[in-house]
């Protein structure tokens, strides 16, 4: 994607019309691959999550089945990087402290979807810069997300 940008050169005794195409900035959600790109990331967080052991705390947060958390999380990630503002479309304001407080989150499931969430960064194909810059946020996010002290959330 680029823009033009015309710019008149003086020229002799007239002026020479140049035009530049600019580039135009990519978004993270271009970088990620766009919505097949988030796709592939919430899916591979998710099967870590359903198939891993070392997922088992923050997995039994969920439903049975992971469809509608995997909906959610492509519609909150395509906005937050970048894309159309799905989740908002359609959910509302995000609200993720608010919206997660009726499940018990301590540092243990905070880390367990960390776990899932560094593995299926590491398997996307994306600029280097931007993978940490998502663990870096992502990071961020779980340890917000805590609401819970240790030992509370049903050790």
């Amino acid at each position: 994607m680029s823009k033009s940008r015309a710019i008149y050169v003086s020229f002799g005794r007239g002026y020479l019309l140049l035009t530049m195409q600019t580039p135009t900035p990519r978004t993270h959600y271009d970088q990620l691959g766009g919505a097949n790109g988030v796709q592939r990331l919430v899916n591979r967080f998710y099967d870590l999550m359903d198939a891993s052991p070392e997922a088992r705390n923050v997995r039994a947060l969920h439903a049975t089945s992971l469809k509608q958390s995997r909906g959610k999380l492509i519609m909150f990630l395509t906005g937050w990087t970048g894309g159309p503002p799905l989740y908002v479309e359609q959910v509302g304001p995000p609200m993720l402290r608010r919206r997660h407080l009726p499940f018990a989150i301590s540092p243990r499931e905070s880390g367990e979807w960390l776990w899932c969430m560094d593995r299926a960064l590491d398997e996307q194909e994306m600029p280097a810069e931007l993978r940490e810059l998502l663990r870096q946020k992502f990071h961020e996010l779980g340890a917000h997300m805590v609401n819970r002290v240790k030992g509370v959330a049903g050790e």
